[in-house]
């Protein structure tokens, strides 16, 4: 099969960036993908990680005979690294971004671009802590959601060629529009960070944190897990989605308000029905959305604290040709053993896992 595009550029090999090349490069989607950036021992590294078959000295070079541009920039210089590359895309070049706001890139972006060439406004859904190309994975965008955010402008055809990139490199696709996009990730991404990063520096600020922190068990680490992202794009996502964000942290604030005023006067049937509220659509939510299949059918194993533990129980998994999507060490006790927690994609893998196990003689549950 012939791939996709002829070449890739891909300015800003990060991260983001730097999984797209993997995954693109892996699939065998681009003959080419060409990197730039702003340094170049990222580059070299990508180079030898296989993010990116060469790089260029600028991102105009980088660009030269691409027929998709990805700028994989933080929004803040999007841009302007957009007003960069311009002189030097080809004629039906398609240029798209991966960034966390959309209205004002795009809105901006299209009225830059000159004839011939087109700007599609994209955002791939999926991320870690991690930072940089060192954290990139080919993987990163399996069964994530990549959100392409068209105008009334946007050719169709355009849009089906970002469509292939999405789908490409194993994304599920969400067409929506700018403004909806914007409103959409300040609610579910950029208000829980927010309130990660601010409860994190709630404890921290308390007198004698230094002897509180060390307390903090999973529950505060779930929760705040987010606040580890990077400082500066977050910044930026927060500077350039502001209006969005601001109303959502309205309404947010009206809800504290709301918890803070049944406590003061202790109307425990309120606070319980809050709570119920909550955990009813907090238990509607499909497992591991942003990356894995969207309905996890899950199990716990209880393993031995030896080498090798994992390998041996996923092998009798596998002699049953049962495949596992997803897998996490829960908790363990140094020398006696911990709790696994496995999914599969489907209930009869689930049951199976089940009956191959326990024969086996190992604890194990649905969860």
């Amino acid at each position: 099969m012939s791939p996709e595009f002829n070449r890739v550029a891909i300015v800003g090999v990060g991260l983001i960036g730097g999984s797209l090349g993997m995954a693109i490069i892996a699939r065998g989607l681009a003959k080419e993908v060409v990197g730039s950036g702003s340094r170049t021992e990222n580059l070299q590294l990508a180079v030898e990680l296989g993010a990116i078959h060469r790089f260029a000295s600028s991102a105009g070079e980088g660009v030269v005979g691409a027929d998709l541009v990805i700028i994989a920039t933080p929004v803040s210089v999007t841009i302007p690294v957009l007003r960069e590359v311009i002189p030097y895309l080809s004629p039906g070049s398609v240029v798209t971004d991966v960034g966390s706001t959309k209205a004002t890139i795009v809105h901006t972006a299209e009225k830059l671009m000159p004839p011939g060439t087109i700007f599609v406004g994209g955002h791939p859904m999926a991320g870690t802590e991690q930072a940089g190309v060192r954290g990139a994975d080919p993987y990163l965008f399996e069964n994530a959601f990549y959100v392409i955010t068209p105008t009334l402008e946007t050719p169709p055809e355009s849009i089906s060629i970002l469509k292939k990139l999405a789908a490409g490199v194993g994304a599920k696709i969400i067409e929506m529009g700018p403004e909806q996009h914007d409103l959409a990730v300040a609610a579910v991404s950029h208000l829980p960070h927010l309130v990660a990063a601010s409860l994190v520096n709630t404890v921290a600020r308390i007198s004698g944190s230094e002897g509180i922190l060390p307390l903090a068990a999973s529950g505060f680490r779930d929760t705040t897990r987010i606040a580890a992202s990077n400082p500066t794009m977050w910044r930026d996502i927060f500077l350039t989605n502001r209006e969005q964000l601001l109303a959502m942290l309205r309404r947010f604030r009206s809800e504290i308000e709301l918890f803070e005023k049944v406590i003061a006067q202790g109307e425990g049937e309120a606070i319980q029905m809050n709570l119920e509220s909550a955990r009813t659509v907090r238990s509607g939510l499909p497992a591991k959305t942003s990356r894995y299949l969207s309905n996890l059918y899950e199990i716990v194993v209880t393993v031995p604290d030896r080498p090798g533990a994992i390998a041996t129980f996923t092998t009798h998994l596998a002699k049953e040709n049962i495949n596992i999507c997803d897998i996490e060490i829960m908790r363990v006790r140094e020398g006696e053993g911990g709790t696994i927690r496995v999914g599969f994609a489907s209930k009869e893998e689930q049951d199976g896992a089940i009956r191959a196990l326990k024969d086996k003689g190992y604890f194990v549950r649905k969860r």
